[in-house]
């Protein structure tokens, strides 16, 4: 679908058919003066040599060109699929025990670190990425920066602990994405962070952290900085960021996912889910325990449907390296309005050059 910003300018293409008569005149009137000649060889000249639908090849890329060019001057837009150039990215990753699970080769931790590191392979530099790892607690260990290389550092550093504290993932993400707000699980709002937190006079969060067993639940109201509510969104309307969620287990200590989720919704930020692990899932034990690590499908499920984003299940590496491809299709490029008066006039001006070379290839002349 094309639009135009100055519409009225169309009224230029009633000049195509002017030319096109002009054209078909010319030839007329040339048919005319080469009966005058006396020899049938100087008739040929005048006519040109070679097969006789040549000589129109170039008229016809002319008035092609032509065309273009007053389609050019009314302003045409559309709406493309473009790279985002102030997208963040906030990779939230499961670092609970159960990510030492081989049932996904080698362990499901070190798959998820290598589909990681691809993914950001893929991105360009641009995205600003984070890092937010969760078990017990969630903590931010790389706020979101262009700087690809740190964020390598910080997958590199992953260090498994206990526990599973879902919902503390995604509001420290949500914290990641919106500084200025508190998501304080023991109020009923978010609110702003006191001077001492740890955001620090530097403004970065290097050591946020959000502690898994403070609160069961939290309330789904934003805040305004000020400790008020925020207005809330469409979910999935907030275009700038989002998250990528990946975890390999059920939500055993925190606040409640989806309560967490619904806030996400409500700042319009899309939480896409990453389930890693298979269907039986695999028996992990320790000194003196055993327990079976399984997906909660569900919960997972339903997040992505709250924040209107999608769900992916990786029962192996290869599965999980694809669904980070495409997840980068996904967050690297948005869908927005935009001028293409160069892409018209820059094929106008090329045919325009095909036009004349061919002129000049076949007949030693431009006209």
């Amino acid at each position: 679908m094309i639009d135009f910003g100055w519409p009225w300018l169309l009224w230029l293409l009633a000049l195509v058919p002017a030319l096109v008569a002009g054209y078909l005149w010319l030839l007329r009137r040339r048919r005319r003066h080469a009966l005058r000649f006396a020899s049938l060889a100087l008739v040929r000249q005048a006519i040109g040599a070679g097969p006789s639908w040549r000589r129109h090849v170039p008229p016809a890329l002319l008035l092609l060109a032509v065309t273009l060019l007053i389609v050019s001057v009314a302003r045409p837009s559309s709406v493309l699929q473009l790279p985002s150039l102030n997208r963040t990215i906030i990779l939230a990753m499961d670092v609970s025990g159960s990510m030492r699970a081989k049932d996904v080769a080698p362990t499901r931790g070190t798959a998820a670190q290598d589909a990681a590191r691809a993914f950001l392979a893929g991105l360009p530099e641009t995205t600003r990425v984070g890092i937010v790892t969760f078990a017990a607690t969630a903590q931010v260990v790389q706020p979101p920066t262009r700087e690809h290389a740190d964020v390598l550092a910080a997958i590199d550093r992953f260090q498994l602990q206990r526990g599973t504290a879902i919902g503390s993932g995604i509001l420290v993400s949500l914290q990641s994405i919106f500084p200025d707000v508190e998501f304080d699980l023991r109020s009923t709002n978010p609110r702003r962070p006191p001077r001492e937190s740890a955001r620090g006079g530097g403004g970065e969060r290097k050591g946020a952290e959000l502690k898994g067993g403070d609160a069961k639940g939290a309330d789904a109201k934003g805040g305004d900085g000020k400790g008020g509510a925020a207005k809330t969104v469409a979910p999935g309307s907030y275009t700038s960021a989002a998250i990528v969620l990946l975890t390999d287990g059920q939500s055993n200590t925190g606040p409640d996912a989806l309560e967490a989720a619904r806030m996400a919704a409500e700042r319009g930020v899309r939480v896409y889910t990453v389930g890693i692990g298979t269907p039986a899932g695999e028996v992990l034990s320790g000194e003196g325990w055993s327990m079976r690590v399984k997906l909660d499908e569900d919960t997972l499920k339903s997040i992505a449907s709250i924040t209107r984003s999608g769900y992916w299940r990786a029962g192996d590496a290869e599965q999980l390296k694809a669904i980070y491809e495409s997840l980068n299709s996904r967050l690297v490029f948005e869908r927005r309005e935009t001028e293409i008066t160069a892409v018209f006039a820059a094929v106008a001006a090329a045919i325009a050059l095909i036009a004349v070379g061919l002129s000049v290839a076949w007949y030693g002349r431009t006209a």
